[in-house]
């Protein structure tokens, strides 16, 4: 946080509470003012409803003198009819007599003698309801006769203590208007008076709109619960908000409503508040102002600090100049003489730097090529060491052939020398594997049916004092895979477990679906197949580990390994596009796990292995037509007699430009067969290519004891080196009848 900000935020917390302060105290000023204008609001409206009162008492005093006038013990009521009818009443007023019936015998709005209505007045349910001698007011009604809204006062004529008859006086609700206009209400405010039903009698605004209708529901509710004075928070019938400030009248049970619009109540308030808003920000803008300025002049000197500091950062010597506070040059004079020192001490210390970075550059370089020659020493070491023994056997086997004329004997050596040739091709496809070398012959294969096929060889491998545990998930993931390498794989990894167990024991397969995570993180995302093997051996100490997957390394006994098993198994993963993790401790077992990518669908450039055709029909002989490539004169001399005994038509070329000489020379041939690995600018994988564009008729078998690159032509068969004469020749057919359309 900067200095600027430090200044604003002490000037912020003075002023904010000062003016928080002032909001409180302007709202409580506010609020008393509320009050005491309520209060006002309140008695405006009982003076109101007592005008209200009084006017209905006139009326009352007026029908009790006129109740008591001579002319109605006359046997006819005409002399009271024009006694009445000459009154000077109010406008749209009428005097009507009624008997105790209510049936109206007069009525001063028709000429007397005129047929009225035989049917009890509107009056007559009220009188029955006050009894026969109260004077009733009546709510708002309709007159059938005036066709206008009125309300009518009534009291009893009563001669020698009987009630004889009623004396009544209908006036219109317009009577009512001047009463509300008089009181010169402010502009937006709103008069009115409401009967006990809720009627609206009387109103200061659109009264030719309102007069009959009923109030609102939350306003009506209160005036039919009898409440007499109050504060009603509504909208009005023409939709204005409001606090309706009502009072009941006594003599009537009317209630007259003050409604004043909320907007206006609430007006003051927002003045202060936008009044105190700009004062805030008037203020605050000049302390920024002022704030600016003070932290420009105080800043100065901090800044000049700060670069100081970045050129003695990037190794430049600074001088301080005084600003005149004393904080700041106490500083920048510490930072001048630290400068100094840190130059004089950064050239001695680069001087003792590049010594120790030549001398340990030297023992880098040096351990760097022991560690190269100890490598190379353990790889040629242990590769001289099995093939030794496999050219021990087959010299032996040769000398042996020279002196034995038996049959049987030499069937014997050639079986030997089978067994050696074989032992040969195990250790090198071990190394391929280790070398990370792709594979010609992957396969899309469920891992449960491989694992069933192979369980009684790996079960077969550990003694029976070791137990061996086999759990595979039920729905696993296809993956793509060489079927033997993986084989080869399980059964390294098995015979790891059992010189690492010992005596006894339990080993644990176990094959389930994994999804993406640690140690996952460095492949690409996605699906995976977990391969695992665990024992409870001796485990591997951390020296051991790291150096567990380099080929030919052993902790074994001379004799008892090779150092290949888990450099093969490491090469296998690598080949699937896998990883292979191993967690040990020593004293608590080993954990060997090859995660192995998930594969939906087989590629249509992935070609069956030889050993898929071994069941495989007649050979064509003589129709299939072979050109056989070699770079090596050797197999050449021994393949191509081998395969025209089995009948074919071969012709030989000696690199991939040769071959394709011969077939641009418009020999047919039905067959390619071509090792991989070949001198010159069209090795194997090139030729397979252009035979595939310029002669599609032509199938193609690809040969190779060792290849960095990857077969990715389509249909293109393979055969790993070294290859019988009877796995060339199903590769050969395979390949013809494929092309041939055979199934």
């Amino acid at each position: 946080m900067n200095i600027r900000t430090r200044l604003l935020k002490l000037v912020l917390a003075i002023l904010i509470p000062a003016f928080v302060s002032a909001a409180i105290a302007v709202w409580y000023v506010y609020d008393q003012q509320r009050e005491e204008q309520g209060q006002r609001f309140e008695e405006a409206a009982h003076v109101m409803s007592l005008l209200i009162d009084k006017e209905l008492q006139t009326i009352e005093a007026t029908l009790r003198a006129l109740a008591s006038s001579p002319a109605l013990d006359q046997p006819t009521l005409a002399q009271f009819y024009q006694q009445a009818a000459s009154l000077p009443l109010k406008p749209n007023s009428t005097i009507v007599m009624s008997d105790l019936a209510g049936i109206r015998t007069m009525n001063t709005r028709v000429p007397f003698g005129a047929d009225l209505a035989k049917t009890p007045s509107a009056v007559h349910a009220y009188r029955q309801k006050a009894g026969p001698r109260e004077t009733v007011i009546t709510d708002l009604f309709f007159a059938p006769i005036g066709k206008r809204h009125d309300f009518a006062v009534q009291v009893p004529v009563i001669r020698q203590g009987q009630v004889r008859q009623y004396l009544a006086l209908g006036v219109g609700v317009d009577n009512l208007q001047p009463l509300l206009m008089n009181t010169q209400l402010p502009a937006g405010w709103v008069g009115v008076i409401i009967d006990r039903r809720g009627a609206v009698v009387a109103r200061t605004q659109h009264a030719d709109k309102f007069v009959g209708k009923i109030v609102r529901d939350a306003l009506l509710r209160r005036i039919l619960a009898g409440e007499k004075a109050g504060v009603h928070t509504g909208t009005t019938l023409d939709g204005v908000r409001t606090a309706g400030y009502f009072s009941r009248s006594d003599t009537s049970g009317w209630t007259v409503v003050l409604n004043v619009p909320l907007e206006q109540l609430r007006r003051p308030a927002v003045n202060a508040a936008i009044f105190l808003a700009t004062i805030l920000v008037l203020v605050l803008g000049a302390v920024l102002v002022l704030v600016r300025r003070y932290a420009k002049r105080t800043v100065a000197p901090i800044d000049a600090l700060r670069l100081a500091a970045q050129r003695m950062a990037r190794g430049e010597t600074v001088t301080h100049t005084p600003f005149g506070l004393a904080e700041t040059d106490a500083v920048g004079l510490a930072l001048s003489n630290a400068s100094a020192e840190i130059a004089r001490n950064k050239n001695e210390l680069e001087a003792r730097v590049r010594d120790a970075v030549t001398s340990a550059e030297r023992a880098q370089r040096a351990l760097l090529q022991g560690q190269k020659l100890e490598a190379l020493g353990r790889l040629t070491g242990g590769i001289a060491h099995d093939f030794n023994n496999v050219l021990q056997t087959l010299s032996a086997a040769v000398q042996l052939l020279q002196k034995t004329q038996d049959p049987e004997r030499l069937a014997w050596i050639a079986a030997t020398c089978q067994k050696a040739i074989d032992r040969a091709a195990a250790l090198t496809a071990q190394m391929r594997s280790f070398g990370r070398v792709q594979e010609v012959n992957l396969e899309l294969v469920d891992l449960k049916p491989v694992v069933a096929t192979v369980s009684p060889l790996l079960k077969s491998a550990l003694p029976d004092s070791i137990a061996l545990s086999i759990a595979i998930d039920e729905a696993l993931y296809l993956v793509r895979i060489d079927v033997l390498q993986f084989e080869m794989t399980l059964l390294n990894l098995l015979i790891n477990a059992r010189d690492a167990i010992g005596a006894g024991g339990k080993v644990c397969l176990s094959i389930a679906n994994a999804a993406p995570g640690a140690p996952l993180d460095t492949l690409a995302a996605g699906d995976f197949v977990r391969v695992s093997v665990a024992d409870d051996g001796a485990g591997m100490s951390a020296d051991v580990l790291a150096r567990a997957t380099e080929p030919f390394f052993t902790t074994k006994g001379p004799g008892n390994g090779s150092g290949l098993g888990l450099s093969q198994a490491y090469g296998f993963a690598e080949q699937s596009r896998g990883l292979l993790h191993i967690d040990s401790v020593q004293g608590h077992g080993t954990t060997v796990t090859i995660w192995l990518p998930r594969a939906d669908a087989l590629p249509a450039q992935d070609g069956a292995p030889p050993a898929a055709m071994a069941q495989r029909g007649a050979s064509p002989a003589a129709q299939c037509s072979v050109l056989f490539v070699d770079d090596d004169a050797l197999i050449r001399e021994m393949m191509v007699p081998a395969l025209c005994e089995r009948g074919y038509q071969v012709r030989v070329a000696a690199s991939g430009a040769e071959a394709l000489a011969a077939l641009g020379a418009g020999t047919a041939f039905d067959v390619v067969i071509s090792d991989i690995v070949m001198p010159g600018a069209i090795d194997g994988i090139e030729l397979a290519r252009q035979v595939r564009t310029r002669f599609p008729a032509t199938a193609v078998v690809l040969a190779t004891g060792y290849s960095d690159k990857r077969i990715d032509l389509g249909r293109v068969r393979a055969l790993a080196k070294p290859y019988s004469v009877d796995d060339a020749a199903a590769a050969i057919d395979a390949a013809w009848r494929e092309r041939q359309g055979v199934r």
